[in-house]
């Protein structure tokens, strides 16, 4: 279970990094190698998403969509400093208890 949270969070950080620098770079006229390593850090994000060890790419990138929303109200709140509200915090509960419905349910 560790590596699977790990495996969505670094999937996470990758995908969010990338998608800020690229947004960094085409929005606020940051350099053209901000955009590079931005587009790096998305191929990296489904690279890292390929290391998870379900055997259903739906159901792995279903859960990561949960997991994404969580890192997005965190990344929001530490680089942005748009501080989450207590509906921002409910919806993300929500979607953890989701994530974890979805991969580890007891399936026959």
């Amino acid at each position: 279970m560790v590596y699977t949270v790990f495996l969505f969070i670094l999937a996470g950080l990758a995908e969010i990094g990338g998608g800020y620098l690229i947004w960094l770079w085409l929005r606020e006229g940051r350099p053209l190698f901000w955009g590079i390593f931005g587009g790096i850090a998305l191929a990296m994000y489904g690279v890292f998403a390929t290391f998870q060890s379900f055997s259903s790419f739906g159901r792995v990138y279903a859960a990561y969509g949960g997991v994404f929303i969580i890192l997005s109200i965190l990344w929001g709140w530490g680089v942005d400093r748009k501080t989450p509200d207590l509906y921002d915090w409910v919806g993300a509960g929500i979607c953890l208890v989701g994530v974890s419905v979805m991969l580890w349910a007891p399936r026959g």
